[in-house]
């Protein structure tokens, strides 16, 4: 009897090792899912559908063919040949249905997250590329995410625009500048509990100062909602600095704290809509103060020296951490739901310092948290 192959891996059967199997970004979840929740790391759990099924399934539907024909000799500077070529094959991807082993593995994990979590359990449904978040290469936030999904036939959907956003016109451009074979690349996808930061706050931190590079501090981001704003640069976070060297001796307490403006937050829709989240605006109180306490910095911190400590060991060397975290508004806990290797400030030249002054003075229409010391130019658009 032949065995039945598997297309599911738990986020407790995975390790950091397991990125061709399942990307970057579940590989990464597993890794710490098994490693750092005895450090007292709370990690959502979750499955992923491997990269194995996303090839099961363009197999079976003979899609390969059309793939070619849609990106075989592409010119990525030709912004509306890439349009069309790229929305071609995110359509053969999309049409090419679940095969009936693969939807069933997919169900039945989802069921026994259920036994879980709770029958009312949402989820967020990630891609993870198998060539996502090296130390060299960034290719987070190329393909989609999909929120508050809730019901079999919501979490399949959203598995098929997962798989599809392969193809989106930026990670395309993208994987030809740094010379990857789109061919050579597959999909996986996380399927985990969703923090409920719609009920609280959400961020991204750095175990390092992303804009001097200074490695003995945790940077920490925030604010109210789910933590897609932040991550896309939608929302003017909160800003917390921790120093790691005195927080390790036991001295504990926030370096610096800057007050964001937070005008929005993204919380879960609610009633037949077709979007399963929206942005609101919040309240004057709300931008008034903090999104987290003092407490739940310090907590960030040890979460983030605990984090990169352990990916340094694994590596033989020095990796700063880039994480995203979550506090759920129901538990009240606070979760670390993606960690990947720094790859902007760490991957400089220590040995080279590069400074640029504006020679020209104006009032600036937006201001931010530097991620560099350059200056570009260029025309603005909103798309």
């Amino acid at each position: 009897m032949t065995k039945q192959k598997r297309y599911i891996r738990w986020f407790n059967e995975l390790t950091i090792d397991d990125i061709p199997l399942v990307g970057g970004k579940n590989a990464s979840l597993g890794e710490m899912y098994r490693e750092l929740i005895p450090q007292g790391i709370n990690i959502p759990n979750g499955f992923a559908v491997t990269a194995e099924g996303y090839r099961y399934m363009l197999d079976e539907a003979n899609a390969w063919d059309e793939l070619h024909k849609a990106l075989d000799g592409l010119d990525p500077d030709d912004m509306a040949d890439l349009a069309r070529r790229a929305r071609t094959a995110r359509e053969t991807i999309y049409a090419a249905p679940l095969p009936d082993l693969l939807e069933q593995q997919i169900l039945e994990a989802y069921s026994q997250l259920q036994q879980q979590y709770g029958e009312e359990l949402s989820l967020a449904v990630r891609s993870s590329a198998t060539a996502e978040d090296l130390p060299t290469a960034s290719f987070a936030g190329q393909q989609d995410t999909f929120l508050n999904i809730r019901g079999e036939q919501s979490l399949l959907e959203a598995c098929k625009r997962c798989f599809a956003s392969l193809f989106t016109d930026r990670a395309i451009h993208y994987r030809i500048d740094q010379g990857f074979d789109h061919f050579k690349l597959s999909l996986s996808i996380g399927i985990m509990k969703m923090v409920r930061s719609d009920l609280n706050a959400s961020g991204v931190m750095f175990s390092l100062d992303t804009e001097s590079g200074f490695t003995d501090v945790v940077f920490i981001t925030g604010a109210y909602g789910l933590g897609e704003n932040v991550v896309q640069g939608a929302v003017d976070p909160d800003e917390f600095y921790v120093h790691k060297p005195t927080f390790e001796q036991g001295f504990r307490t926030v370096l610096k704290r800057t007050l964001g403006a937070k005008k929005i937050k993204m919380v879960y829709s609610v009633g037949r809509t077709r979007e399963p989240t929206h942005n609101v605006v919040t309240s004057e109180e709300e931008r008034s103060h903090f999104c987290i306490n003092d407490q739940d910095v310090l907590t960030l911190a040890d979460y983030a020296i605990k984090i990169e400590k352990h990916y340094s060991t694994k590596a033989g060397l020095p990796r700063p951490m880039d994480m995203e975290w979550a506090k759920d508004g129901v538990d009240g806990l606070l979760y670390i739901v993606q960690a990947r290797p720094e790859t902007v400030v760490s991957q400089r030249n220590s040995m080279v310092m590069e400074s640029y002054v504006l020679k020209d003075k104006s009032e600036p229409i937006t201001i931010g948290h530097a991620v560099g010391s350059k200056i570009a130019t260029g025309n603005t658009r909103i798309i």
